[in-house]
C-alpha cells in the first residue's frame, strides 16, 4: 500500500508542477476556450490540462518500473504498453481538438482506435466476474471492450462543465476504486500484491489531485478534451483489467465482491453516465445530434436551482462519494449496514441539493458575483430572481399613505 501511495503522491506533485507549463503551451498555441452561449465560465480560459496529467502519470510510472514491489506488473509489459500507447493517442487527439476543434466523427474514430490499441496488447474483456462465466465469442468481447472505453471517455467529457468537477469526481471515485482493487489483489491468494489496475488508479487519482488546485473555481486552466478523454480511458483500462482477471471463487463474501468489478466502475462514473444518457435521449428526442451542445447538463441544472459554482461542484462530489462509498463498503460491511449508510448519505445529499428550494434568498456560499449569473440564462435562475425581488418588500412600507384614511374623517 505504501508503494502505491508514494506513486500517487509522485503523480500528484508532478502534475501540479507541470500544469503551469501546460497552461503556457495552451496560451502559446491558442488552445483557449472562448466564452460560448452554453458555457459557464465568463472569461476565455486556456485548456490542455490533460498534457500535464499525462506527463504526471508517466513520471510516476517511470518510478514504478524501478520498484521491486511492482516487478510482477512489468513481467508481461504488453498491457502496460497498451495503456500508455492508448493514453498518448487520446491525449494527442484531445490536444488537436483543444486547438482546432475537431468534429465529433473524427474524435470518435480516434477513440475507437485507442481502444483497439489497448485491446491488441491483451487488455480487453474476456469474461464476466460471475463464477468465471464466459459468454459469446472473442469478437463480441472485443466490441464490448471498445464500447466500454468509448463510453467512459465520453461520459467524463460530458460532465466536464464546471471548474474542478471532472477532476474531483474522478479523484473521489478513483480513490474508492483504488481501495477495492488493492483489497481484491490482497485477498485473491496471489503471492504478489502488485496489480496493474491498482497502479493505474493510483496514478490517475494522483494526477487528478495534482491538477485540481489549478482547476478549482476560479479555474486558471481547463483539462480540455485531452484531459477528460484521458481520465475516462484510464478508468476504463482499470475496470477492464480488474474484470474477470481474478478467480472470484477464492474471495471471501463471494456474493457482492464478485459483482464489484462491474458495479464499482458504474458507481464511479454514475453521475457522468446519467448526464450523458439524459443528454443523448434529450437531443435525439428533439431531432438533434447526440453531440449537439446545450445547457441542460446536470451541472447546469444545479446552477439553475440557485447554487453557486463552488457549491454545485461540492454537492456533486458528495453524490459521487455516496455512490462509490456504497459499492466499496459492500466489501467490508453487511448489506444491512451498507443500505442504512447509503440511505443516510442520500438524505444528506438531497438536502444539500434541494437547499435553495427551502426559501433561502441569500447568495449560496462564496458571494462570487461571477458565479451567480453565468451564461445567457443566468437571470432565469431562482436565486437571482429572489434577489431582484428583495427590493419589492421594502416598498411595502411605502403605504405611508396610510394617513390617507384620516382625510375622509377630516371631511
Amino acid at each position: 500500500m505504501r508503494v502505491y501511495v508514494l506513486l500517487l503522491l509522485v503523480a500528484a506533485a508532478s502534475t501540479y508542477l507541470l500544469t503551469p507549463l501546460a497552461r503556457w503551451c495552451a496560451l502559446r498555441w491558442g488552445a483557449i476556450t472562448a466564452v460560448r452561449s452554453r458555457d459557464v465560465h465568463t472569461i476565455p480560459t486556456p485548456r490542455l490540462g490533460g498534457m500535464a496529467m499525462l506527463a504526471g502519470m508517466l513520471v510516476a510510472l517511470a518510478f514504478a518500473t524501478q520498484m521491486r514491489f511492482l516487478a510482477d506488473v512489468f513481467i508481461n509489459p504488453r498491457p502496460v504498453l497498451g495503456v500508455v500507447a492508448a493514453a498518448v493517442m487520446v491525449c494527442l487527439l484531445g490536444i488537436a481538438d483543444d486547438i482546432w476543434d475537431l468534429d465529433w466523427m473524427t474524435k470518435l474514430v480516434g477513440q475507437v482506435l485507442a481502444a483497439l490499441m489497448m485491446a491488441s496488447q491483451g487488455l480487453q474483456l474476456y469474461q464476466l466476474p460471475i463464477g468465471g462465466v464466459v459468454l459469446g465469442s472473442s469478437r463480441i468481447w472485443l466490441v464490448l471492450t471498445v464500447l466500454t472505453v468509448v463510453v467512459a471517455m465520453n461520459a467524463v467529457n460530458f460532465v466536464d462543465g464546471l471548474d474542478g468537477l471532472a477532476a474531483g469526481l474522478i479523484a473521489i471515485g478513483g480513490a474508492g476504486f483504488f481501495l477495492y482493487s488493492y483489497w481484491l489483489t490482497v485477498n485473491a491468494g496471489s503471492t504478489s500484491y502488485a496489480s496493474l489496475a491498482t497502479l493505474i488508479m493510483a496514478l490517475l487519482v494522483g494526477a487528478c489531485i495534482g491538477f485540481l488546485p489549478h482547476n478549482f473555481h476560479p479555474a486558471r486552466i481547463f483539462m480540455g478534451d485531452s484531459g477528460s478523454m484521458l481520465i475516462g480511458l484510464m478508468i476504463a483500462a482499470a475496470s477492464i483489467r480488474v474484470t474477470g482477471q481474478i478467480d472470484t471463487g477464492t474471495l471471501p463474501r463471494q456474493s457482492f465482491p464478485a459483482f464489484l468489478p462491474i458495479l464499482l466502475p458504474v458507481a464511479v462514473l454514475l453521475l457522468p453516465l446519467l448526464d450523458m444518457g439524459m443528454a443523448v435521449i434529450r437531443r435525439l428526442g428533439s431531432g438533434k445530434s447526440p453531440f449537439h451542445p446545450d445547457r441542460m447538463h446536470l451541472h447546469h441544472r444545479m446552477l439553475a436551482l440557485g447554487h453557486s459554482h463552488r457549491r454545485a461542484v461540492v454537492i456533486l462530489y458528495v453524490w459521487t462519494a455516496v455512490f462509490t462509498g456504497t459499492a466499496v463498503a459492500l466489501v467490508w460491511f453487511s448489506t444491512t449496514a451498507v443500505l442504512i449508510g447509503t440511505a443516510l448519505g442520500v438524505v444528506v445529499a438531497l438536502l444539500l441539493t434541494l437547499g435553495p428550494l427551502r426559501g433561502s434568498n441569500g447568495r449560496p456560499d462564496d458571494a462570487d458575483p461571477a458565479a451567480g449569473d453565468r451564461g445567457p440564462d443566468g437571470p432565469d435562475r431562482p436565486a437571482p430572481l429572489a434577489r431582484t425581488a428583495l427590493p419589492g418588500p421594502t416598498t411595502v412600507p411605502g403605504p405611508t399613505t396610510l394617513p390617507g384614511p384620516t382625510t375622509p374623517s377630516g371631511a
